[in-house]
């Protein structure tokens, strides 16, 4: 999908994502794994696991980034500083006194074949959905994970990011907003930020078939 030159979208990029996707982004808040984890009521493991399943996503997600950076609907966020992947490692070092091996998820295994079949819009949904949620939730998951599990600032590098979160999230959104496309190609971003979160659920959904084990 390639950015027309011709009519700029009535409505914003970033408020039609926004809104497109509202439902799924609340589901996506609703998980039963991310509440009792964040109540400190799982063993540490249960987490190493995430990270486990966020490192097959990241892995995927930014190397297909910077596979397709100079896409010109790539290219207006592709920024190396919002990478995760060493910081996932270096948490997954901290919570599993080692690296732990990977991890057998459909769930993760399908978010990564996602990732490795799309480019241009539908690659740029993808970024805005974890970046921007990482720039925002994440820093409330950050500081309920130092809370509940008394961890003293460590093994929350994937939270960690060397900006300013609010400067740049409103950076990112105009960077969106100035972008020129096509009505079929803002419903075909909405589509798949929707998918996006879509697989992110799927995640947790698979986490929680597994709280009984992981409970403390």
């Amino acid at each position: 999908m390639q950015a027309s030159v011709v009519t700029k979208s009535v409505r914003p990029l970033s408020a039609a994502m926004r809104a497109g996707s509202r439902d799924e982004h609340e589901a996506a808040e609703q998980s039963p794994f991310i509440a009792e984890l964040l109540s400190g009521n799982l063993v540490k493991d249960a987490y190493v696991d995430y990270l486990l399943r966020l490192r097959v996503v990241y892995a995927a997600l930014e190397s297909a980034i910077r596979s397709h950076r100079d896409d010109p609907l790539v290219a207006v966020v592709y920024d190396p500083a919002l990478e995760r992947l060493p910081a996932i490692d270096a948490d997954l070092r901290h919570w599993a006194d080692g690296m732990p091996p990977g991890t057998n998820s459909p769930a993760a295994e399908a978010y990564q074949s996602r990732l490795e079949g799309v480019e241009g819009g539908e690659l740029l949904a993808h970024h805005y959905t974890r970046y921007l949620g990482d720039l925002s939730g994440g820093r409330v998951i950050r500081r309920a994970l130092d809370r509940v599990y008394n961890l003293g600032g460590v093994g929350l590098m994937f939270y960690d990011f060397p900006i300013h979160a609010k400067r740049y999230k409103d950076s990112y959104r105009a960077h969106l907003d100035d972008l020129t496309l096509q009505p079929e190609q803002v419903e075909q971003v909405v589509n798949e930020v929707k998918l996006a979160f879509r697989l992110n659920q799927a995640l947790f959904d698979e986490l929680a078939c597994n709280l009984a084990a992981y409970r403390a």
